[in-house]
């Protein structure tokens, strides 16, 4: 009375169930944990008074790229070149999508899966990419965002992410540049 699970199904849903853990999970040293605060802080600070400066927006995908830049600066994903390039190329991603296609309901989906193929074809994968093509796909974005806030954004978290990232004696960064 049972029917019989297609092999292939019965492999894929095999995937599903994951493996065991084999590293613990580690909490940083205390010194690390208060620059994490203090780099995050400091990076979206910077960001928030140059927006207010200049009236340009906030983009809530730079929160996103606190965490990895200076929560986990020795990740591949939050090295200077994948920060700056997969903002700025996401951006480029979003913007053409928008002034290509306008906004519909499926013109953020083709930006922010235009920026995810872009990024993984430049070796320049940052997660937070994809928020930054799609918030310029949703908000209409101009070419002019591309370079500010997105660029500018960017080298801002970079740049304190180097100050203050290489106070701790548990770290470098960048691990590399390209």
């Amino acid at each position: 009375m049972f029917l019989e699970v297609p092999t292939w199904l019965n492999k894929y849903l095999s995937k599903l169930k994951g493996h065991k853990r084999t590293t613990p999970l580690v909490t940083p040293p205390p010194l690390d944990v208060i620059l994490t605060w203090l780099g995050a802080f400091l990076g979206i600070t910077a960001i928030a008074l140059f927006a207010q400066e200049f009236s340009v927006p906030i983009v809530a995908s730079f929160g996103a790229s606190a965490v990895l830049v200076y929560g986990v600066p020795d990740a591949p994903l939050s090295q200077p070149r994948n920060v700056i390039m997969g903002h700025i190329l996401s951006a480029v991603a979003g913007v053409s999508t928008f002034l290509l296609f306008g906004l519909t309901w499926w013109s953020p989906a083709l930006g922010t899966a235009l920026a995810l193929v872009i990024m993984i074809l430049t070796k320049t994968t940052h997660p937070p990419g994809g928020a930054t093509a799609l918030f310029a796909v949703l908000s209409k974005a101009h070419p002019f965002y591309v370079f500010n806030p997105i660029a500018l954004g960017a080298v801002i978290l970079v740049v304190i992410g180097l100050i203050v990232n290489n106070l701790s004696p548990n770290r470098q960064y960048p691990k590399y540049w390209f």
